[in-house]
């Protein structure tokens, strides 16, 4: 049996469930870990800068107490100039919210590009690599509420 698939809804920015009647769509399990793991605002370092000054780290009361957090911190980048180094952290982040994949051998290993794909505009491209069967190559682009 599969999962409810997580599809990305472009005009909204957001994952969302499919319906078509009289059911929920099913199946994509690995797309769908990938974009509730990407999406998921996980929990801030203690050694974070909050990028709204709020001092709020977000993540998600499930994972209190947890020693792999549910998410990615991609969202502490909200604001953040278009830099190399901002680039090196989106990857870095990516990585880190990934990286279960690999250590619960769902996927064997994986490749992880990100660039700036025109103004505002953060791409990332995603290739998992399965212990058995074919690769997986997911390409994702963010606005950028970058600071000028």
């Amino acid at each position: 049996m599969s999962d409810i698939s997580v599809i990305w809804d472009v005009d909204n920015s957001r994952g969302d469930w499919l319906f078509v009647a009289p059911a929920l769509v099913t199946g994509d399990d690995l797309q769908s870990a990938v974009l509730v793991s990407l999406f998921t605002d996980r929990l801030a370092n203690a050694d974070d800068a909050i990028p709204d000054g709020t001092g709020d780290p977000r993540g998600w009361w499930g994972d209190i107490g947890e020693d792999k957090p549910i998410g990615s911190r991609l969202w502490l980048l909200d604001r953040s100039k278009q830099t190399q180094e901002v680039l090196n952290l989106a990857r870095d982040y990516i990585i880190e919210a990934i990286q279960w994949l690999v250590d619960d051998g769902v996927i064997a290993s994986m490749d992880v590009q990100t660039q700036w794909v025109r103004d505002t505009f953060l791409g990332a491209q995603i290739i998992l690599y399965q212990p058995t069967g074919p690769q997986i190559s997911m390409t994702y682009a963010w606005a950028w509420q970058q600071l000028t």
